[in-house]
């Protein structure tokens, strides 16, 4: 099948598609075939009928019900697996097609028009009814199917439950047509390939051959989730939307005390702002030189883009901030306007200095030229946001609004009294300490009589440092 495609010629699943759009050939045909010679009385001459299966037909009935149902599975798909199929192929599949789509909408021209004839095919697919093939069983569930859950590995909810709804479009599509514009304005709403569908992305291979790929389970952390310091949310807030509306935007770096929320914080946003069209690609230090490849890949996509650096810093030995410092500012290429980086550290001034370093200029000529080569890298950064550790009271704060959010009820004054023995030996005062307590409280929460603490629960607070 995949063969008469044009635009849409390198699909994911193209063998997939090949094999069952073979069956559905073969023994939709046949049945017309045997149909047309019942009505005129004629034989089928002892050739063999669409209801004979030999072994191999078998087998590769098996095989494409198999890869149906495992896709099922991994994306969550209910209903008719072959529309869920068919739509799958139609949302991963990027082509000039689908991205013009994805950036401005249904496309026009010769591009509108090859496009139709890769739809007619697809159409023309959606239109096989899985009743014709011999095992009928296998097929009646596989049109009807029902799986052990509604979660998708691959996707969240929201994607998920879009491309169910468009393969039941797909079926209710009157033309190749109509068929198109369903699935152009699909894109148009949701996008397409990895950057549409997908949220979080890391990055692997070489520099020259730096590839994007997809991270699955991506770990869904709210703003409201995170206690406390409202005054760094809200400047990160207000510089995320101004980002994601078009305006002028800066890098931003979260530095402070370690378990503080930095990271958290930044994970929050692209969950409060991936429907809007943002995505994030975590970047190591170790793929600095990937930079270049990496801008190249996203500069002309439909959506913002933050390059996530967690936990930056660097040695005196260490060199790779010179490409950091080179992308954001000092390349002759112009950083593209869809992208940002936002990263964490627990250094203010990210590069490593001691007290020796101080007898080194006294011996250095240009003394001034060695400090601003170390300061420059964090002046780079037009937005820096200061994460401190909390005070005790502010600790206990922390702890009284987690446990309400855990529906943990016990006495308060018990509930602080192990809170604070609990940091004493576990990291000391930290949002991160807090919640291992709350998790540790939680998971072990019972009295000798095994039964779950019933006290008065605790409301919940707030706290702004």
């Amino acid at each position: 099948m995949k063969q008469h495609l044009i635009l849409y010629r390198n699909l994911k699943y193209g063998e997939l598609l090949d094999r069952m759009g073979g069956l559905l050939e073969q023994y939709g045909g046949a049945a017309q075939e045997a149909a047309g010679q019942k009505e005129t009385g004629q034989e089928a001459g002892g050739q063999e009928t669409a209801g004979q299966k030999a072994d191999g037909q078998e087998a590769e009935e098996a095989w494409c019900a198999g890869e149906l149902i495992a896709l099922a599975d991994a994306y969550g798909f209910e209903g008719n697996l072959w529309l869920c199929f068919l739509a799958l192929c139609l949302a991963e599949n990027e082509n000039p097609y689908s991205i013009a789509c994805e950036i401005r909408g249904e496309a026009s021209g010769s591009l509108n028009q090859l496009a139709l004839h890769d739809f007619s095919v697809f159409w023309q697919l959606s239109r096989q009814d899985l009743g014709t093939l011999p095992m009928k069983e296998v097929w009646s569930l596989a049109a009807d199917y029902h799986g052990p859950g509604k979660k998708s590995r691959q996707f969240d909810s929201r994607v998920r439950d879009r491309i169910l709804t468009l393969a039941a479009e797909l079926l209710q599509a009157e033309s190749p047509e109509d068929f198109r514009g369903r699935t152009a304005e699909f894109y148009r709403e949701l996008g397409v390939g990895k950057f549409g569908l997908n949220q979080a992305f890391r990055v692997t291979g070489a520099e020259g051959n730096a590839q994007i790929e997809p991270i699955t389970g991506v770990e869904e952390v709210s703003l409201k989730d995170l206690v406390g310091y409202e005054r760094q949310k809200k400047k990160l807030i207000e510089n995320t939307e101004a980002f994601i509306e078009g305006r002028e935007a800066n890098n931003v770096l979260l530095f402070g005390d370690s378990g503080t929320g930095k990271s958290s914080s930044i994970k929050a946003v692209l969950h409060e702002y991936y429907g809007r069209g943002l995505r994030m690609i975590e970047v190591y230090k170790h793929q600095f030189q990937c930079l270049g490849d990496i801008l190249e890949q996203v500069k002309d996509r439909n959506y913002k883009f933050i390059i996530y650096m967690d936990d930056l810093s660097f040695e005196e030995y260490e060199i790779e901030y010179k490409y950091l410092k080179a992308m954001i500012e000092g390349g002759l290429g112009r950083r593209p306007d869809n992208v940002l980086i936002y990263a964490t550290s627990n250094r203010r001034h990210l590069i490593r200095e001691k007290f020796s370093d101080k007898r080194e200029l006294d011996d250095d000529l240009h003394q001034n030229d060695t400090v601003q080569e170390k300061l420059s890298l964090v002046a780079r950064f037009g937005v820096t946001i200061y994460y401190g550790a909390p005070d005790k009271r502010e600790f206990q704060q922390i702890v009284r609004a987690l446990a309400a959010r855990h529906n943990l009820c016990m006495p308060e004054e018990e509930l602080l009294l192990k809170a604070n023995q609990w940091e004493l030996s576990h990291g000391g005062l930290s949002g991160r300490t807090a919640s291992q307590f709350i998790t540790h409280t939680a998971g072990n929460g019972t009295d000798t009589g095994g039964k779950l603490w019933q006290l008065k629960c605790l409301r919940q607070s707030t706290w702004d440092p």
